[in-house]
C-alpha cells in the first residue's frame, strides 16, 4: 500500500497550464482516436492501447529540428516510457481513474508528454508507451480519509494497467533486448514500483540499461541491488531529480523521511553536483522544434535540483518556483546525450 505525502498544488497548477493552452488542438485531434473499450481493462495486443509503439508512427518518433542532422536512428535498446498525469482539472468526469478510451485524453497524452518527453529517448531505440487508466491529479493530495482510500485504489488500478502492459511487452516484444525504463510524475510513481518488482535482484536486472525515474522522489533504500547512477556511463542504475527555483524547498520535501536520489541532469556525475548555464546544451520547451541553449543551470542540494530562474521570456515558470513540468525539457539535449552514453556503455559490457 502506498503512503501519501502532502504534494504541492503547484504540480497540478503547472501541469494544467501546460495543457490548457493546447486544449483546442487536442479537441480537434480527439476524433482521430478509436480505442476499443474493454470491460476488463486494456488489451495491449491492440495497438490502439499504446501511445507509442514501434509498429505505429507516433509523436515519440519526432526529433527536434536542430537535432535532426545529428540523429541516427538506432534500434539497439527498448524504452518503456510511462507518461505523467494528463487527467487534470477540477472536475473528474470519469471518477478517480481516466477513461482509457477517451480521445481527448489520448491526444493530450500523445502530443504533450509523449512528444515532449518520450521523444527524448528515441535516440536509443524503440519506444513503448502504454495508455493506462491513470489516476486523476487530485489523487496526489487527498483531503479526507475517504479521499485517501479512493486515491490509493486509483493508483493501484493505474499501476495494474502499467504492469499488464509491461508483461505483454516482455512476453511479445522484448526478446532479450536491453531495456530503459523512463517516466515522469505519475509515471514515476508507477515506475518506482515496476523497477522494484521486475528488476531489483531478478534475472531481468541484467537487461536494465538505466531507469530515468523523474519528477517524484525515489528512495534509494527501497532497492537491494539497484543503485543510484553516480557516473554518466554507469548502467543498471537509477537517475532521478525534481527541479525547483534556487532557494525553494517545498514543505513536503522537508517532511520526507529519506534522502531522495538527486541526479544532476547536466553532468550525471555525483562528484560534480553543480553545472552552469553554459553546460546546458539545449532545452525543448513549448516550441518542439526550437532548442533553447543555456536555458537552465543545475545544482544538486537538499534532496532536490535547483536552478536560478530559467531564461525563458514570458514563461509561467518565471513566476512559479516549482519547475516540475520542465524536469526533462529544461535539460532535453543533455539527457538525450546521456541516454546514448549509457546505451554504448551497456553494449560494450556485452561484448
Amino acid at each position: 500500500m502506498m503512503k501519501f505525502t502532502t504534494l504541492s498544488l503547484f504540480i497540478a497548477f503547472t501541469l494544467s497550464i501546460l495543457v490548457s493552452s493546447c486544449s483546442n488542438s487536442y479537441q480537434k485531434l480527439a476524433s482521430n482516436y478509436h480505442i476499443n473499450t474493454q470491460s476488463k481493462g486494456p488489451n495491449y495486443s491492440d495497438l490502439s492501447y499504446w501511445s507509442a509503439h514501434p509498429a505505429i508512427k507516433d509523436p515519440s518518433d519526432s526529433v527536434p529540428a536542430p537535432l535532426l542532422a545529428s540523429y541516427q536512428k538506432d534500434t539497439a535498446v527498448d524504452v518503456f516510457f510511462i507518461h505523467p498525469t494528463t487527467y487534470l482539472g477540477t472536475e473528474k468526469p470519469f471518477g478517480y481513474n481516466a477513461d482509457i478510451a477517451d480521445g481527448y485524453l489520448a491526444a493530450r497524452t500523445d502530443y504533450s508528454p509523449v512528444l515532449y518527453q518520450g521523444s527524448l529517448f528515441n535516440v536509443a531505440g524503440r519506444v513503448f508507451a502504454p495508455r493506462y487508466r491513470q489516476a486523476h491529479i487530485s489523487a496526489y493530495y487527498p483531503v479526507t480519509a475517504a479521499d485517501t482510500v479512493l486515491a490509493i485504489a486509483a493508483f493501484e488500478l493505474a499501476y495494474q494497467d502499467v504492469k499488464a502492459a509491461f508483461e505483454y511487452y516482455l512476453a511479445n516484444e522484448n526478446k532479450g533486448r536491453p531495456i530503459i525504463i523512463a517516466s515522469h510524475s505519475q509515471g514515476t510513481t508507477h515506475g518506482i514500483r515496476l523497477v522494484k518488482e521486475f528488476f531489483d535482484g531478478t534475472p531481468l536486472q541484467k537487461q536494465l540499461v538505466a531507469a530515468y525515474l523523474v519528477g517524484i522522489p525515489v528512495n534509494p533504500n527501497l532497492y537491494t541491488s539497484i543503485k543510484p547512477c553516480d557516473t554518466p556511463d554507469q548502467t543498471g542504475c537509477i537517475c532521478s531529480w525534481r527541479t525547483y527555483k534556487e532557494g525553494y524547498i517545498p514543505p513536503f520535501v522537508i517532511k520526507e523521511k529519506f534522502d531522495a536520489i538527486v541526479t544532476n541532469p547536466l553532468t550525471f556525475t555525483k562528484s560534480i553536483p553543480t553545472a552552469s548555464w553554459s553546460a546546458n546544451k539545449g532545452g525543448v520547451l513549448t516550441n518542439f522544434n526550437k532548442l533553447a541553449k543555456g536555458v537552465a543551470e543545475a545544482k544538486v542540494t537538499n534532496r532536490v535540483l535547483w536552478t536560478a530562474r530559467p531564461k525563458i521570456f514570458g514563461s509561467f515558470l518565471v513566476k512559479n518556483p516549482n519547475y516540475h513540468v520542465g524536469d526533462y525539457n529544461l535539460y532535453y539535449s543533455n539527457v538525450r546525450e546521456n541516454v546514448i552514453v549509457r546505451m554504448k556503455a551497456f553494449e560494450s559490457q556485452m561484448h
